[in-house]
């Protein structure tokens, strides 16, 4: 394939494997879709709804992050892949919209268009790579029957009802996140090696800091709108503040050292593959997971200062833990850590320690979300000062 007609981006440099405009702008429908998983976990505020949104949002994730892959090797300046892209963020948008009822009427429409996304895009992603290399095309053979095989169990479960839904789809995507650990292997094709996944590493790198950048987007158009149909009283103000510290304070945690790091890690990579796979392909979804709960939180703390039911406290601690959870585990798979950073296991400790009185109700919500956001603070001071100390 010459490069006329070759739809793979260039490689002479990083400037070449920037992301481009188009790929942030198909960024947007997945501004809404975090939005309806936020929404969808507020209005289901149970150890059920809890596991059935964390699926749904695994789900908007592996979508997200597989367009990403392929659009590292594809350039999005080329028509046809634009107008895959184009493709993607229609049925992207159907996805996303059936969201709130995808336990319900609008299963079929969330299923059919998961399935329709991944198995498209990798045929899409086959038909460009003709005359391409040997190994990248029948890797994405492998991956292309790895998602048919469960774009049937996807379906499948579209067509039961309640707990046997979440059961066949809990299987369906557990053959989606076990794909990459086992390299893809099938049958008479073998396994692939992470080798063989040459991606531009700053690239991939740079798509899922942006996608930090939606979730915690999203956490302040929540707290922004919650904020504005209250009652502007002390404790509104007080709870405003404390939820936009806290998306500060993730921002930092996230971007101040641990992302630059990881860039100059990947970029020098001599497996980017496996780094891509580990740190950003599994570990980020942790990450963004911890700010859609810790959105939901602030929107408790906001609307209930005074007063919580025990699953509103669980999400008000939960969110701040999920997230140092997934950004100690980035860091620790980036940097060449023996141990996870110990400002976030200290942080971990501070997080459980307000555990039993959160749970007897001898903080209030407003309290407690104060609290946590503390925690966040020493985590980021703690880490930026040692840092530079070290450096």
């Amino acid at each position: 394939m010459n490069d006329r007609t070759s739809l793979l981006r260039p490689r002479t440099n990083h400037e070449a494997a920037r992301v481009g405009s188009i790929e942030l702008f198909f960024d947007l429908v997945f501004v809404f879709a975090v939005t309806q998983l936020s929404h969808a976990l507020l209005g289901h505020l149970t150890l059920a709804g809890a596991a059935q949104v964390g699926l749904l949002l695994v789900a908007v994730w592996w979508v997200w992050i597989y367009t990403s892959w392929v659009t590292n090797w594809l350039d999005p300046e080329r028509i046809p892949v634009r107008v895959c892209l184009f493709v993607l963020m229609i049925v992207g948008v159907l996805l996303a919209s059936s969201i709130p009822s995808a336990y319900g009427s609008r299963g079929v429409t969330f299923a059919a268009s998961y399935a329709l996304m991944q198995v498209g895009r990798t045929l899409f992603f086959l038909w460009a790579l003709r005359g391409a290399s040997l190994d990248l095309r029948r890797n994405f053979r492998r991956v292309l029957l790895w998602f048919v095989l469960s774009a049937v169990f996807w379906i499948v479960g579209a067509q039961a009802q309640g707990d046997a839904r979440f059961a066949w789809w809990l299987l369906a995507m557990g053959i989606d996140l076990v794909a990459p650990s086992l390299l893809f292997w099938v049958p008479g094709l073998g396994r692939s090696a992470t080798t063989e996944w040459n991606i531009e590493g700053g690239h991939l790198a740079e798509r899922c800091s942006l996608f930090v950048i939606i979730a915690l987007g999203e956490s302040l158009l929540v707290t922004g709108a919650t904020f504005a149909g209250l009652e502007w009283d002390r404790s509104t103000q007080i709870g405003m503040l404390v939820a936009v510290s806290g998306s500060i304070l993730m921002w930092w945690i996230y971007f101040d050292t641990g992302a630059e790091r990881a860039l100059h890690r990947i970029r020098h990579s001599t497996d980017p593959g496996r780094e891509g796979r580990s740190a950003y392909t599994y570990v980020h979804v942790l990450i963004v997971a911890g700010i859609v709960v810790c959105a939901v939180a602030d929107e408790l703390v906001l609307t209930h200062a005074h007063h919580a039911t025990d699953a509103a406290i669980v999400a008000i601690l939960g969110g701040p833990a999920g997230y140092l959870v997934g950004t100690a585990s980035f860091k620790w798979i980036t940097n060449d850590r023996k141990t996870p950073p110990l400002s976030h296991v200290a942080g971990l400790v501070l997080l459980g320690s307000l555990t039993w009185p959160a749970m007897n109700h001898l903080l209030t919500p407003l309290a407690l979300g104060a609290a946590t956001t503390g925690v966040l603070a020493v985590v980021a001071v703690w880490e930026a000062i040692a840092l530079r100390r070290a450096s």
